[in-house]
């Protein structure tokens, strides 16, 4: 089934929707009637793997099932904007106008747009720049709106707000939400901002996720973040699960918090707090304020990527390793590949961990911003390895992040301390060294 047309979408999406309406009357008999559905109406090369999951866990009713049937404590209203939001516009129809975009204009296309709504940020964790350059930089309501609506007519109905703290801006939050409402938000947040009448606004628009960033447990986080965030984290979290409100965790993991983080411990407290999904992210040395020494060691990683695996077979949350999870996404995302980033200065970044860019979305469109320089050479160039273990063009092959940032003349857009891409790439080439044997291994099956 050709899923461009409107007519075929229209009409698969009723069929869908139809047999969702189904599954709300019993979840645990019609899960398995609804997939025999998605089976047939689906064409047969689409998501082969991720529905055959569905159906083992639907099978096995081991944690995988106990997450679905979670899905179902959450707010009716939420959940169904979630379905034709995520699962149907994003993921179905999005990703086939994406490829057929991509294929026409010969340039990568994202799933998701990350979008900076603000540098500012209402906490002064340590080592954070937003405490002194927060109040500057903005995207205007105005931009934001003209961005999504370039995305979904490039098929992309997926947008991440970043920063800072997106939810300085909660208005404009809610209101893009409420103008968009066929696409599905995610937004990276302190969690602090995050109220009863926030939860209200949530419930209204239906197709907002907060990811509540954490460092760990109690001590982590008020010792970079100030006293008392922690608590208030732990009140916003209650909060979205007494409401029937979607949330999941953010999490980077260093040298410092590995153990913590990668604990029992740690995934049954946030699974018991109600979250849905947990994002672990790498630390990454950028900028001028950036402490190597917290780089996890070869072995601290390798011991990251087998917890996760392990707690997946366990425990009822989606967990995702943006590091180490690089084999099911053919390696690295960046550079509009499965995503790209916008900063609060209106630079278009390939990644939201590299600033370097070409272009500016205030001078430009999105799509001549995707046929850019530095975009291009993303697209030229993925994967940047074949051991998926060593995605990144920065952390884990710096000579081609040097190579690309000098054939393509892209700028340091970092907000903080601007810095050439050898400054960088010599920061992460000891690690690279130290990483490769064991990912190789790894990879290998080795270890």
């Amino acid at each position: 089934m050709d899923f461009t047309g409107k007519v075929k979408q229209a009409a698969l999406a009723a069929i869908i929707n139809q047999g969702l309406a189904y599954l709300e009357k019993d979840p645990e008999a019609n899960l398995p009637r609804l997939m025999a559905l998605v089976d047939r109406v689906m064409p047969e090369n689409w998501y082969v793997s991720q529905r055959a999951g569905v159906r083992s866990a639907i099978a096995e009713k081991g944690n995988w099932y106990q997450l679905m049937l979670k899905l179902y404590a959450l707010d009716p209203g939420v959940r169904k904007a979630f379905f034709r939001n995520f699962v149907l516009n994003a993921s179905l129809f999005g990703s086939a106008t994406q490829d057929e975009t991509a294929a026409r204009e010969g340039c990568n296309i994202p799933w998701a747009i990350l979008l900076d709504p603000t540098s500012a940020c209402n906490l002064h964790c340590t080592g954070c720049w937003a405490a002194e350059y927060g109040n500057k930089l903005n995207l205007t309501f105005d931009e934001l709106d003209s961005i999504i609506t370039q995305g979904k007519a490039l098929g992309t109905y997926m947008y991440i707000f970043t920063g800072g703290e997106p939810l300085v801006r909660k208005k404009d939050v809610i209101a893009l939400c409420e103008k968009h409402s066929d696409c599905e938000f995610l937004s990276f947040t302190n969690g602090t901002l995050i109220d009863e009448d926030f939860c209200r606004e949530m419930l209204r628009v239906k197709n907002f996720v907060p990811a509540i960033s954490l460092e760990g447990f109690e001590d982590a986080n008020d010792g970079r973040r100030g006293q008392g965030v922690y608590e208030k984290v732990r009140q916003a979290m209650a909060l979205l699960k007494a409401h029937g409100l979607p949330f999941g965790i953010s999490t980077c993991y260093t040298s410092a918090n590995w153990q913590d983080v990668s604990s029992e411990a740690y995934f049954d407290e946030i699974i018991d707090a109600g979250a849905l999904f947990i994002w672990f992210f790498h630390y990454m040395p950028v900028g001028g304020g950036a402490v190597p020494a917290l780089l996890p060691t070869p072995e601290q990683r390798a011991e990251m990527y087998k917890r996760i695996r392990a707690f997946r077979q366990t425990r009822p949350i989606f967990s995702m390793d943006f590091q180490n999870d690089a084999e099911y996404v053919g390696g690295c995302i960046a550079g509009g590949r499965r995503y790209l980033h916008i900063n609060a200065r209106g630079d278009v970044e390939p990644c939201v961990f590299i600033h370097y860019s070409n272009v500016n979305i205030r001078d430009c469109t999105l799509l001549e911003a995707l046929k850019s320089p530095i975009f291009m050479a993303y697209h030229d160039q993925q994967p940047f390895n074949e051991n998926m273990l060593r995605p990144c063009p920065m952390l884990e092959n710096p000579e081609k992040l040097r190579a690309i940032v000098k054939e393509t003349g892209a700028r340091s857009t970092d907000y903080e301390a601007p810095e050439d891409a050898d400054t960088l790439c010599d920061r992460t080439a000891p690690y690279a060294e130290a990483w490769q044997p064991v990912a190789d291994a790894l990879w290998n099956g080795e270890k």
